[in-house]
């Protein structure tokens, strides 16, 4: 979410009224919503606010993704699966940020797109099975696609790291959910390390993504806008999976 600071309250506070911010809330779908001071951070000054909305969930994702739990280096190779999505276009730049070789996968409509935002390498998942290829990464971020988390290790190099943000159906109860858990566990055994987490929104990754974004390394992929009254038809869109980058809902807040 994005917008204007209304009203602050406390003691003590960064913010003021008028002041423009971004972050993350559960309750975003409304023209205001009540925020602790440390879920925001003071917006890029180089986006408008519905640029910022896209950034703070899926930009965190991507980051915590690559940064902490891939520990990802300058030089490595990493494979970006699901890169034309929410998380994955943040991913593919900011690994090319760090310095990385990326490869994303896409379908056959994404390549472009994909390529354009800094892939070094696009795969066409409808065309080449990149688990068969022959080639090895460092690094492999797993943030949509079906492949099980065996099959990508198949393209891992012998202390590779699986970041998984989400697998395959299976199992009654847990579904994906269960799969992921095997394979983190499995790793445990091996040279190779399979890795989950739930992302988590703080100010300081806010903050260090604004420095990314005002450097012009970053920058959010908006899919399509929608209108706060027009909501359900933006989650409809949404949730067919097969958006490039983000669905924003505008509110009527100044560019």
């Amino acid at each position: 979410m994005a917008g204007r600071v209304e009203a602050v309250g406390g003691d003590v506070t960064q913010f003021r009224p008028g002041d423009e911010v971004f972050g993350q809330n559960d309750s975003a779908y409304a023209e205001y919503v009540c925020v602790p001071e440390d879920g925001i951070a003071p917006k890029p000054a180089n986006l408008t606010f519905e640029q910022a909305a896209a950034i703070p969930v899926a930009g965190i994702t991507a980051l915590q993704g690559l940064r902490d739990k891939g520990r990802l280096q300058p030089g490595q190779k990493v494979l970006i699966i699901g890169a034309s999505g929410g998380v994955g276009t943040f991913a593919v730049q900011l690994a090319k940020s760090f310095g990385a070789e990326v490869t994303g996968v896409c379908s056959t409509r994404n390549v472009d797109m994909v390529r354009s935002i800094g892939a070094d390498h696009v795969i066409d998942y409808t065309q080449e099975d990149f688990t068969r290829s022959g080639q090895r990464y460092d690094l492999m971020f797993q943030v949509a696609g079906t492949r099980s988390p065996s099959d990508c290790r198949r393209a891992l190099t012998s202390k590779g790291t699986l970041v998984l943000c989400s697998g395959e159906g299976g199992g009654r109860w847990l579904g994906p959910v269960g799969r992921i858990i095997r394979a983190v566990l499995r790793s445990r055994f091996g040279s190779q390390k399979t890795v989950m987490w739930i992302a988590k929104v703080t100010k300081k990754d806010l903050v260090d993504l604004t420095e990314l974004i005002e450097a012009e390394t970053v920058t959010p992929v908006i899919d399509r806008r929608y209108p706060l009254g027009e909501v359900p038809e933006a989650l409809r869109y949404q949730g067919a999976g097969h958006t490039q980058g983000k669905t924003v809902i505008t509110m009527g807040v100044g560019g």
